[in-house]
């Protein structure tokens, strides 16, 4: 159940600026993973604020305007593919995740960090399980993070036509993985993804080529 319950306990053991961060993009087969980092003011009620999966795509653009508009400061960044593919896509995750702390404009005192994993902040970190359904920072910070991979997915549909990034957004779909398999892979995609999903039986190195 979303509510103050989380933050407040911190902030009476003295922590005066608390963010929320959460990330996008884990599971895709293509695409940077996107991180928010998110400080609300004490609390702020924000109507319909929830976990960014729990939300339709319109009521988490009109959130994620309510939260930029409302929030004591927030901020977005993203880890590579590139570096996915050198670091994998937890330790990618966490890297996106300390880069949107660190574009704040203030630093907090404590950050809450969506999963079961805090490693190597700049701040002191505390994981939540599920947080983006338990804290309101959390969840904001979810939206934001959604709201900005969504939209850069519908940009870089411009950039390679054919394999629907528009509409799946990077996601394992029957049709992302058809257009793979009949156009090959575009610098987007995550090769190590790939050929789990895929499978090893692919003749990898015609896919590759022309890349």
């Amino acid at each position: 159940m979303l509510n103050w319950d989380i933050e407040n306990g911190y902030f009476d053991e003295g922590y005066g600026t608390v963010c929320g961060c959460d990330e996008a993009g884990r599971g895709p087969l293509a695409g940077p993973v996107f991180a928010a980092a998110v400080i609300l003011p004490r609390g702020l009620i924000i109507e319909g604020l929830d976990d960014s999966k729990r939300l339709k795509a319109e009521k988490r653009d009109a959130l994620c305007e309510e939260i930029k508009a409302k929030a004591l400061d927030y901020a977005v960044a993203h880890a590579e593919v590139y570096e996915i593919e050198a670091i994998n896509i937890l330790n990618a995750s966490m890297l996106a995740m300390r880069r949107a702390i660190e574009k704040l404009k203030s630093v907090p005192d404590l950050a809450l960090i969506d999963g079961n994993v805090a490693r190597d902040f700049h701040v002191k970190a505390i994981p939540i399980v599920k947080g983006d359904g338990k804290s309101p920072s959390i969840a904001a910070a979810s939206i934001l993070a959604k709201v900005e991979r969504d939209r850069f997915c519908l940009e870089m549909d411009r950039f390679y036509p054919g394999y629907g990034f528009a509409k799946h957004k990077g996601y394992a779909t029957k049709e992302h993985k058809a257009a793979v398999l009949k156009l090959g892979p575009c610098p987007l995609h995550r090769k190590s993804f790939l050929r789990k999903t895929l499978g090893e039986n692919i003749e990898w190195q015609d896919i590759w080529q022309g890349w």
